[in-house]
């Protein structure tokens, strides 16, 4: 323990009063009007970004973007013990990948950092000792075995677990002789009966007496890291935030860190509490289901447009929900005061219907479509690799036309490379004798549609080759119209079911089909 803080520990508290003035001071919370706006998000690097906190980290960006603010990451890393290797550097690579880049950051600096707790341990030192010279905060020399009993005997007497507060009042003497024993004791906050009340921007005032339902709370642990209430007030402070967005499972503990700025003099910020974001069957989002972390989403070709208009059109925020909302959008149309306090279901079913939407919209732009065409030529060639026997294929102008000819049909790029689609990419295994269940004129239709390939002066777009393949099974008794569609599908896909054959003609161009159409007649 720092020599300062030891001393603190020995010397008489000036004892003061917490929570007076409750009448008007409520009034003042919040940054001066003409003060910028800066929000943050403050994750804790102990798991990957799900879509609850992909929404908590949305709403403060929008806000921030809407008030020409800054959007702050700060990572939460005080609780050693249980941060997971990789997930700080995950979380902002995340935010990155949504579109939604901090404008300070561990990564990216600014003029309020280190943006790690773990890196700003003097600040809470400092606040603590602050604390514990007005006699706000004391220290506690409860072992965790004392601590634990207590919580099992509430338990089992069906009550909540609470510090029962037995250090809050030990005399000089006694703390003297602890420190001999224990010299690095928890420092635990003196909460008070008068709590200010706050006028929360979504769930308008409140108050908790939070002194009544539960004993003082640690501040700062025996390691020299702070908790969570100490050290997002010392961070907000020396940060100048103005607005904390953050989830409505922090309502209860606003009244505490209230307490804690009027103990430490400084001015808190405006509060909205988001309601939580839950399943649609009204369940808690689970972190272990694998398929709400954002790495799944992208893995699996999901565009983070469509998981920024999803998880906004679930909930509130907006005039009115409508599907197809681009970030610039929800940053025009996000009004802060339309969040209801209802909790937000999110129907992931809808998930693929959303991106089919996004999807189509960047094949249309000319600037969208060539990102999405080398995305493509690359979970082609992973899928495919070897089995490339035409190199054509990853051609840009291929690989565009497809995407325009199928957009709308499919709801993620990797769609393109399933099984279905496979005939874009390789030649389909047919053998002559399979198209023969068709229809007994194969070499009829074949020369037919091989004479229309070599017809002079021709446009093959997909409405001429419509009218023109109708005209393949005339005069061709008891052979219909759908038999030779079936007969050209299975020749130039080796499948049953696909798009329309005019479709996959123009997708593979009239040099392919004829090649194809060719080998199945020699095989």
């Amino acid at each position: 323990m720092a020599a300062p803080l030891k001393r603190l520990l020995l010397a008489e508290p000036h004892v003061v009063a917490l929570g007076h003035r409750v009448g008007r001071r409520e009034a003042s919370l919040g940054p001066d009007p003409g003060a910028p706006v800066r929000v943050r998000f403050a994750p804790s690097p102990t798991g990957f970004l799900h879509l609850g906190g992909l929404r908590t980290a949305l709403y403060n960006y929008i806000f921030a973007k809407k008030h020409q603010g800054s959007f702050i990451l700060r990572l939460e890393d005080t609780d050693q013990s249980r941060l997971v290797p990789g997930a700080a550097e995950s979380i902002e690579d995340m935010l990155e990948w949504a579109g939604i880049p901090p404008d300070e950051s561990p990564r990216r600096g600014g003029p309020a950092g280190p943006y790690c707790q773990s890196q700003r341990l003097a600040l809470y030192a400092q606040a603590t000792e602050a604390l514990l010279r007005s006699g706000a905060a004391y220290p506690c020399f409860c072992s965790p075995q004392r601590l634990e009993l207590l919580k099992k005997e509430a338990l089992r007497s069906r009550q909540t677990p609470r510090y029962d507060n037995r250090c809050r009042n030990l005399s000089q003497a006694q703390v003297a002789q602890k420190l001999a024993v224990d010299p690095k004791p928890a420092i635990r906050f003196r909460l008070e009966e008068a709590v200010p009340a706050f006028q929360d921007l979504v769930y308008g005032w409140t108050q908790h007496e939070v002194a009544s339902v539960e004993g003082d709370p640690v501040i700062l642990k025996s390691d020299g890291f702070p908790t969570y209430h100490l050290a997002c007030v010392v961070d907000d402070h020396h940060m100048s935030i103005s607005h904390v967005l953050r989830g409505s499972e922090w309502l209860v503990s606003t009244s505490k860190h209230l307490l804690l700025y009027q103990a430490l003099g400084w001015q808190p910020p405006r509060f909205a509490h988001l309601p939580l974001l839950l399943n649609r069957d009204g369940s808690k989002l689970s972190k272990r289901q694998g398929d709400i972390f954002l790495e799944h989403f992208a893995a699996t070709g999901f565009l983070p447009e469509a998981l920024l208009d999803i998880i906004t059109n679930c909930g509130s925020g907006f005039a009115e929900n409508q599907m197809g909302r681009t970030l610039p959008e929800l940053i025009t149309q996000f009004d802060l005061t339309r969040i209801t306090c209802h909790s937000a279901l999110l129907d992931l079913e809808k998930l693929p219907e959303f991106n089919r939407l996004h999807l189509r919209r960047l094949v249309s732009s000319e600037t969208g479509r060539p990102q999405l065409v080398e995305k493509l030529q690359g979970l082609v060639k992973e899928a495919f690799g070897s089995e490339l026997q035409n190199k054509d294929v990853l051609d840009p102008a291929y690989m565009e036309r497809i995407l325009l000819l199928r957009q709308g049909h499919i709801s993620r790029l990797q769609d393109l490379v399933s099984p279905v689609y496979s005939y874009l990419w390789t030649r389909p295994a047919v053998h002559r004798s399979e198209l023969g269940a068709s229809s007994e004129n194969v070499d009829v239709i074949a020369k037919r549609l091989l004479g229309l390939l070599e017809r002079p002066g021709v446009s093959l777009t997909q409405d001429v080759l419509n009218r023109e393949l109708k005209k393949l099974s005339e005069g061709l008794e008891g052979t219909k119209h759908s038999s030779v569609m079936k007969l050209l599908r299975m020749a130039l896909s080796g499948q049953l079911q696909g798009p329309p054959v005019a479709e996959m003609m123009v997708s593979l161009g009239p040099k392919e089909v004829r090649e194809r159409i060719q080998k199945v007649l020699s095989s």
